[in-house]
């Protein structure tokens, strides 16, 4: 058997990689109007700062990590998501300084690992996009932050979304709730799955989000948290609200929806797809929230101790398109093919191959000798708009064939001319 691939990874081969590009293109444009700015982690990270950020009952550092002792003794994991060790990076590098950007407006975009269960759209390496902005306790960041969102699906042509909004409140309403949840629960401890059973004492929130169709019936009863905020709490949830309410934005409030990383406290949302090639089923394909707090757990300064972030699956991305029936384009067509006939032409052929080149045009040839039928089919499979055509009379006349492929017209030009003037005669003939 040959070498394969470990389970829950994937090649992203040429076809398929250029949907990647796309996306993250889309990404980058729209998160430049918002004066958000790519930073770039590293792919592994002490294991303490994963455990100090989405905290040590989560699935992720329970069951999901890759983590290993590198040669050093060191306690290294291979990063499951973005937020901690972004923090991190903010503070071990002081970015909340004067001559820095505040609230610092963060976007990162690569791949993440978890150890779970394969299945569509959910790979052990899989990809994220995500944004966080770090440092302010504004209610407008929160709803700039959702629409940075909303603003990426938009601009992919994704048009089949919700949004879904809650309030965790503070620490101290998360405690006073846990406590309600956990006395609500307990009677039916016998009812519930293995996995709530053992989340029960650990982390309660996380019974809500249970996708068991018991504890859904289960949890449908259960007190809601926004009955556990504090003042503040549900002041920031209101200007939250009517923030969306002014800008015009659609969405819905789900008391049971929590997240299932320790950080998160006040708004946290999803942006959820029903596309039609969901066959009815809704699927979440970003979700986040505010995570107040964090940056003095990683011993930065309490005043710039707020903070804001979502993540997306950029596989999910494309499989949220591809069920909407969005076109994603995937070009790899070629400007300028060149035909060479015969072994003595390999040095003009490849000199007229540069030239298109550097006059910046895509330009392919052939490399196998191959027959002047054989070079054209493969000229018309990568959808070439000019053909030069170099044979060994051309050569041995200093000339060169040159086919418009879509009016199907072909003129001979002296090398010298063509190579004096390439931009100019390739791009006439392009530009139709």
């Amino acid at each position: 058997m040959g070498y394969q691939k470990p389970k829950g990874t994937m090649d992203i081969l040429p076809g398929e990689v250029e949907k990647w590009q796309y996306v993250e293109s889309v990404a980058r444009n729209v998160f430049k109007k918002y004066d958000l700015h790519e930073v770039r982690t590293p792919m592994f990270e002490h294991l303490e700062v994963i455990i100090r950020g989405v905290g040590d009952t989560t699935d992720i550092v329970t069951k999901e990590m890759y983590d290993f002792e590198d040669k050093g003794g060191r306690h290294i994991t291979l990063r499951p998501e973005n937020t901690a060790p972004l923090v991190r990076s903010y503070v071990e590098n002081k970015l909340f300084g004067p001559e820095h950007q505040n609230p610092y407006k963060a976007f990162y975009i690569g791949p993440m690992f978890r150890y779970e269960r394969p299945q569509a759209g959910r790979l052990r390496q899989f990809h994220q996009i995500g944004v966080e902005i770090i440092g302010s306790s504004n209610p407008a960041v929160d709803v700039e932050g959702i629409l940075s969102a909303l603003d990426f699906y938009k601009e992919l042509g994704v048009e089949h979304t919700k949004l879904v909004i809650n309030s965790l409140g503070t620490r101290e309403c998360r405690m006073k709730y846990r406590q309600a949840l956990i006395d609500y629960l307990e009677p039916k401890f016998d009812e519930l799955s293995k996995d709530s059973k053992r989340r029960l004492h650990d982390n309660p929130l996380r019974v809500l989000d249970s996708k068991d169709e018991k504890d859904k019936v289960i949890v449908e009863n259960a007190p809601s948290i926004l009955d556990y905020l504090d003042e503040y709490s549900a002041n920031f949830f209101n200007e939250v609200k009517a923030l969306l309410d002014g800008l015009g934005v659609d969405y819905e409030i789900d008391h049971r929806m929590v997240r299932g990383l320790d950080y998160y406290n006040h708004t946290v949302f999803e942006i959820m797809s029903n596309a039609p090639g969901f066959n009815g089923a809704i699927t979440t394909i970003c979700a986040g929230g505010r995570y107040d707090g964090l940056v003095k757990e990683f011993n930065g300064p309490e005043t710039h101790d707020a903070a804001f972030g979502y993540a997306l699956g950029l596989e999910r991305a494309i499989i949220t398109m591809e069920a909407e029936g969005v076109e994603i384009p995937t070009a790899t067509d070629v400007d300028v093919y060149v035909v060479g006939l015969g072994e003595t032409t390999n040095m003009e052929t490849l000199k007229l191959t540069q030239a298109a080149r550097n006059a910046g045009f895509v330009s392919e040839r052939d490399y196998l000798n191959r027959k002047a039928k054989a070079q054209f089919k493969s000229a018309n499979k990568m959808n070439a708009k000019v053909v030069l055509t170099i044979g060994e009379d051309e050569l041995a006349n200093k000339i060169v064939r040159v086919k418009d492929m879509a009016k199907k017209e072909e003129v001979e030009i002296s090398l010298s001319e063509m190579y004096a003037d390439f931009g100019q005669i390739i791009g006439k003939i392009i530009a139709g």
